[in-house]
C-alpha cells in the first residue's frame, strides 16, 4: 500500500475528493457513493465501453486522463478525446433511464510499458444501500 505523507498535497487531495463527492452526490440525488481510488500502471479497461451503472464520475489526478468518444454502431469511436488530468468527467451508464443511449464510450489510455502511473478516482451513486449489501 502506498501512503501520501501529511502535508499540503495530501490535504488538497482529501479536500478535492470530498468536494467532488458532495457535488456528485447532490447532482445524482444519491444518499451514498461508492468510492474507488486506484493506482494504475497497466492497460486497465483498455476497450471502449459503457459501464452497467446509473452514472459515474471519473477524475484522473496523475497521468493521462480517461479517453472518450461517441459511437452508436458498436464500433470504436472515430474521434477520440482525452480528459485533462485533474478534470472530472461525469458519464451516464446503461442503467440511466433515458433512451436511446447517447453512445458516449470511454476507456483507460494505453500505458503498459511506458512507465506511466495513473491515480484515478471513481464515484458511483448508490441509491439503495441494502441492494449493495446483497
Amino acid at each position: 500500500m502506498v501512503a501520501l505523507d501529511e502535508g499540503a498535497e495530501r490535504t488538497w487531495l482529501e479536500n478535492d475528493i470530498a468536494d467532488l463527492a458532495a457535488r456528485f452526490a447532490e447532482l445524482m440525488h444519491a444518499p451514498y457513493l461508492r468510492l474507488r481510488l486506484d493506482v494504475i500502471n497497466t492497460n486497465a479497461c483498455r476497450k471502449f465501453h459503457i459501464d452497467a451503472i446509473f452514472a459515474q464520475l471519473i477524475c484522473t489526478y496523475r497521468g493521462t486522463g480517461t479517453q472518450y468518444g461517441i459511437s452508436t454502431d458498436g464500433e470504436d469511436p472515430k474521434r477520440i478525446f482525452t480528459v485533462a488530468t485533474g478534470s472530472p468527467m461525469v458519464m451516464r451508464g446503461t442503467q440511466w433511464p433515458q433512451k436511446p443511449p447517447l453512445g458516449l464510450l470511454h476507456r483507460s489510455p494505453t500505458i503498459a510499458g511506458t512507465g506511466e502511473t495513473r491515480l484515478v478516482l471513481v464515484f458511483d451513486p448508490i441509491f439503495d444501500i441494502e441492494e449493495e449489501k446483497e
